[in-house]
């Protein structure tokens, strides 16, 4: 099981870089992320997460986990839903974030095959998630400063 980093690190508010080619390193870190996001019960996790600067994120959908590679939005809905999203590399924060109620999402498998993705409610929201890590965004960047700091003084 891989260590999970948490925010403020610099990783995690950077830019991952592209799979170049999908080598036996590659399939190792998509084993071991999957492993991870298990033990720590998520449902999704971006390769910055555990330090890693690699455009790779774990969706799980219903019960399987699946690795997609240098994934990118394609189409999102107008509609948007705001639901309530947590963070492995913000533990024990939980915050309310709008996000599009469907995407299409472009992605290679990691037997590099390129895949089309039509994702809509929960598996929407990872995807849009995750692939927020790879561009160096967190749930805290979705929502507003002053929600921000409402939070903070409820404490």
């Amino acid at each position: 099981m891989l260590k999970i980093f948490t925010y403020p690190l610099p990783i995690l508010q950077s830019r991952a870089q592209e799979i170049e080619r999908i080598d036996e390193e590659t399939l190792s870190l998509i084993l071991q992320m999957k492993q991870t996001m298990d033990a720590n019960n998520g449902i999704g996790l971006a390769a910055p997460q555990i330090g890693v600067s690699k455009r790779i994120i774990i969706v799980k959908d219903k019960k399987e986990n699946h690795a997609f590679l240098n994934p990118q939005i394609l189409k999102q809905s107008r509609k948007k839903e705001e639901d309530e999203e947590g963070c492995l590399s913000l533990p024990g924060l939980f915050m309310q974030v709008k996000r599009a109620k469907r995407v299409e999402v472009l992605a290679l498998t990691p037997e590099g095959k390129e895949v089309k993705i039509e994702a809509e409610g929960l598996t929407s929201r990872i995807f849009q998630h995750e692939i927020d890590h790879l561009n160096g965004k967190l749930i805290i960047h979705r929502v507003s400063l002053w929600t921000r700091l409402l939070r903070h003084f409820k404490k």
